[in-house]
């Protein structure tokens, strides 16, 4: 499940683009979907967790679907963190990345004019040992200017024993936040470290069951410790922008139109793939 896109950009590349990296707070007075109280949690805590999108039975569907994926892409030598950019292949996975219950979420936030541009499976089997450090989702990503965010699905249930997400409260107000090359021993699903997260705000436990999302900003401090449980946690992440946002290095032809319109015609808005 390899793509041209699938590897993160160097530090050095991300430099050479002048990069807007302040938090631009939501401006909605009349929501759709979420509440006037969730839009001041996400501006204040730069994070909201525990949204119901798929019910029981939706969710079982997709997790055989993901389980299938998984299987193939460990038949061909991948891992259960190798399937990124999956909307790019699978006509599936652009399904949910579409999905207008999640995209309805997502306006509320952002806007009327937005582009779903990410698909990427974090899968923690039983026992695998490997944590995803503290970061921002910014400091990975060519783009500018900070008017993205996050929905992560959970496929499987996630708490605190298979390792959920953790944020920190209110950390999105810092702009870009001081990081170092995570160590090999760290055994980091990504390749930066923030220190000391405390230091930025409150961490909270993003407890979520089997079709709930979270949305964060691409600002918010998060990360997840290592499963050591002997049940597996699986999320997909959703990555989503207004459509005024620029991609560099070619990221806008990851993009997808998923409402509103993108007038200056930057992003690709990929077709769905055929594939299944």
């Amino acid at each position: 499940m390899k793509s041209q896109f699938s590897v993160l950009p160097e530090q050095n590349e991300l430099e050479r683009f002048e990069r807007d990296l302040r938090f631009h707070p939501t401006v909605n007075p009349r929501p759709r979907v979420l509440s006037a109280r969730q839009i001041e949690r996400f501006n204040s805590a730069g994070f909201l967790s525990g949204i119901r999108i798929f019910g029981d039975g939706e969710i079982a569907e997709l997790r055989d679907y993901f389980d299938r994926l998984l299987a193939s892409v460990i038949a061909a030598g991948g891992d259960s963190y190798s399937i990124s950019t999956a909307h790019a292949r699978c006509g599936r996975v652009w399904d949910i990345l579409t999905e207008r219950r999640i995209v309805a979420c997502v306006k509320d936030l952002l806007g009327e004019n937005l582009v779903a541009w990410g698909s990427h499976f974090f899968c923690k089997m039983p026992r695998d040992g490997k944590s995803v450090a503290w970061h921002q989702d910014a400091s990975y990503w060519p783009l500018t200017p900070s008017k993205a965010v996050t929905a992560w699905l959970a496929i499987d249930d996630a708490d605190r024993e298979n390792a959920c997400v953790r944020f920190i409260a209110g950390s999105h107000h810092q702009g870009r936040l001081t990081y170092r090359p995570s160590d090999p021993a760290e055994h980091n699903v990504l390749n930066q470290t923030i220190e000391d997260p405390e230091q930025y705000g409150t961490i909270i436990d993003s407890v979520l069951k089997a079709g709930e999302i979270s949305i964060h900003s691409d600002l918010t401090l998060h990360g997840s410790e290592a499963n050591l449980s002997n049940r597996r946690r699986c999320g997909l992440t959703l990555r989503y922008c207004a459509t005024e946002v620029r991609a560099h290095l070619d990221w806008n032809q990851k993009g997808v139109i998923v409402s509103g319109a993108d007038a200056s015609g930057h992003w690709a808005n990929r077709p769905r793939p055929a594939n299944d």
